[in-house]
C-alpha cells in the first residue's frame, strides 16, 4: 500500500492548513459541476421536475450543457483522484471506524475511533463518487451518442438507461449524506473547504491522527 499523500503544513497561529487552494478549487469545481448535472438530469427524468431546466435556462439549453458539464466533472473527478487517492486508501484504522460508526452517526466522541486526515466515511464517499462517475460517463456516452447504437443491439440503450439512474441515484443519496455532514454533523467544515485552514482543536476533535502526524504537538487547549 502506497504511503499517504504529502499534508499541508501550518501557515497560521493556532490553525492548520486542511486543504490546498488547489484541493478547495477542485472539490467546488466537482460539486457545483454535479450539483448542475443533477438538477438537469433530475429534469429530465420526471415531468414533474421539469421547471428545474426552466431555471437552468430552458430545456433545449439544459439538454445541450448537461452532457457538457458532466465531462468536466469527470475532469474534475480525475482531479480528485489524483489529489487524493492515495489519502483514500482503507486501513485498518478505517476498519474500526466502521465497526463503530454509529458512535460517530450519533455525535459520541468519546467511543468514535481515530482518524487521519479523511475518516472511513469521507473515503467510502469518496470511492462512491469515483465509481459512481465511471459509470455516469460510460452509460451517459450512449445516451448522448445514441446514432452510433446499431440497431440489433438496440437493447442497450435500455440498458444504458437504467444504468445511468443507477448511477445517479445512489450519487444523489450519497451527495445528500455528505451535505448535511459537512453543514449540519461536522461545524465548521465548510469554512474549512472554503478558506483551507481549520483551528487546531478542531483537527484534534475530528481527525486526531492527522493532526499528531502534522504537528506533533500535544493536545490543543480547549
Amino acid at each position: 500500500m502506497s504511503a499517504p499523500a504529502a499534508v499541508p503544513h501550518t501557515r497560521r497561529a493556532g490553525q492548520l492548513q486542511r486543504y490546498t487552494f488547489a484541493e478547495r478549487i477542485m472539490h467546488w469545481l466537482t460539486g457545483l459541476t454535479y450539483l448542475y448535472c443533477l438538477s438537469t438530469g433530475l429534469a429530465f427524468y420526471s415531468p414533474h421536475l421539469f421547471w428545474l431546466a426552466y431555471t437552468l435556462g430552458g430545456g433545449p439549453t439544459s439538454r445541450f450543457w448537461h452532457p457538457i458539464v458532466a465531462i468536466v466533472f469527470v475532469m474534475g473527478t480525475i482531479w480528485m483522484h489524483f489529489l487524493w487517492g492515495r489519502d483514500m486508501a482503507i486501513t485498518d484504522v478505517d476498519k474500526r471506524w466502521f465497526d463503530h460508526m454509529q458512535a460517530y452517526i450519533t455525535n459520541d466522541e468519546d467511543q468514535t475511533p481515530l482518524s487521519e486526515r479523511f475518516n472511513a466515511g469521507q473515503k467510502l464517499y469518496y470511492w462512491l463518487m469515483i465509481y459512481g462517475a465511471l459509470f455516469l460517463l460510460v452509460s451517459g456516452i450512449f445516451l448522448w451518442l445514441p446514432e452510433y447504437i446499431p440497431r440489433q443491439a438496440a437493447w442497450v440503450h435500455g440498458v444504458m438507461i437504467l444504468l445511468h439512474e443507477a448511477a445517479a441515484l445512489v450519487t444523489i443519496g450519497g451527495f445528500i449524506v455528505h451535505i448535511y455532514m459537512s453543514v449540519f454533523m461536522v461545524p465548521r467544515s465548510m469554512t474549512a473547504i472554503t478558506t483551507g485552514f481549520v483551528s487546531r482543536a478542531w483537527a484534534w476533535t475530528h481527525h486526531r491522527l492527522w493532526y499528531l502526524r502534522v504537528t506533533g504537538d500535544a493536545p490543543p487547549k480547549q
